[in-house]
């Protein structure tokens, strides 16, 4: 059977962006290439007409996950400024549905056991996301500065995530993302709108 041009890149896109959603939600260890295969419509034998690996298919959801995520920093930012993106990375929507939220927070602890090549590509999404960050701080930041704010700012995200996700207790889940929120607003140096009123 003859397939129009672009069938095989859309297939394999349709691959990554299933696998980047089901690795975020259930954990890299915890899906197959069966099943992941399956939920994208495919059978399990054309995996390999696409990938060599899981492994390789690990790092195209983890760059294309991370290609989402800074349009998303983008498209919040141009919305309402740095304070708008950090408010709705740290929303509740992305502490209850991982597979929906940062690929970052869902995966650092798993990914810091994958194989150099994978750790490599986490690693650059990271430090691309943290020079997106900086841009943004506000101009009273010192140049010299910028970047070492801005990775303190993306920890502090990353970790209230991962910290309120492991609480079972929803008030002590909220009152995490609060205190994330606040305090990657006073690392950046953002004052809250509220307080601006």
């Amino acid at each position: 059977m003859r397939y129009d041009k672009g069938h095989k890149e859309a297939t394999r896109q349709r691959i990554v962006e299933t696998a980047a959603a089901r690795f975020r939600r259930d954990g890299i260890g915890g899906v197959g290439v069966a099943d992941l295969m399956s939920e994208a419509g495919l059978t399990h034998g054309g995996f390999y007409s696409h990938f060599a690996s899981k492994e390789e298919l690990v790092r195209a959801a983890i760059q294309s996950a991370g290609e989402r995520g800074r349009d998303n920093f983008r498209q919040r930012v141009a919305e309402g400024g740095l304070e708008t993106w950090i408010r709705h990375y740290l929303r509740s929507e992305n502490l209850h549905d991982p597979g929906r939220g940062c690929h970052v927070a869902a995966l650092a602890g798993e990914l810091a056991r994958h194989p150099a090549a994978t750790r490599a590509v986490i690693g650059k999404r990271v430090a691309t996301f943290v020079t997106e960050i900086a841009t943004q701080l506000p101009t009273a930041v010192p140049a010299a500065k910028r970047r070492q704010v801005a990775t303190g700012v993306f920890g502090i995200l990353v970790g209230s995530l991962q910290l309120a996700r492991l609480m079972g207790d929803a008030p002590a889940a909220a009152e995490i993302l609060e205190a994330g929120i606040a305090s990657a607003l006073k690392l950046a140096g953002v004052k809250p709108k509220a307080a601006r009123a």
